[in-house]
């Protein structure tokens, strides 16, 4: 099976085990394995735009699970990888709402408003109505 594959594959697992209701431990031990391993895949065959987006998907986990240390280390090498390859819209909205959540999760509420307000602002930037729509509801979860 090649990496690209294997990426995505791994991404979508971890999506449907985000979208539990609960986990079990090993559900969990699973779910933080997989994005792992689908960011490791996607850093052998993927664009800085993936790269992003499994750091993006490696904080959720965290957030999901209550850890705001690695979850606010992924959320920062998602921006990171933005800002050094001048990778805008959705994922450049998509990397402060991570930080925002992050800091949430983290305890620090100023730093998660300050990050959510930047989210806004970059999630009105994103060209496409739908993914901007479909960015508003994300963040309205926060």
């Amino acid at each position: 099976m090649d990496q690209r594959k294997l990426g995505v594959d791994l991404f979508n697992h971890t999506w449907t085990l985000l979208e539990l209701e609960q986990r079990t431990p090993e559900q969990v031990d699973e779910m933080i394995h997989a994005a792992h391993a689908s960011a490791h895949h996607w850093r052998n065959v993927g664009k800085p735009e993936n790269f992003a987006r499994s750091e993006w998907q490696c904080s959720r986990v965290y957030t999901v699970i209550g850890q705001g240390e690695p979850a606010l280390w992924h959320a920062r090498r998602c921006l990171e990888i933005c800002e050094q390859h001048g990778i805008g819209d959705w994922d450049l909205a998509y990397a402060y709402e991570a930080l925002a959540r992050a800091h949430g999760v983290a305890g620090d509420p100023v730093q998660a408003a300050h990050c959510k307000a930047l989210a806004e602002q970059a999630g009105e930037a994103i060209s496409e109505d739908e993914d901007r729509e479909h960015f508003r509801k994300d963040l309205a979860t926060l």
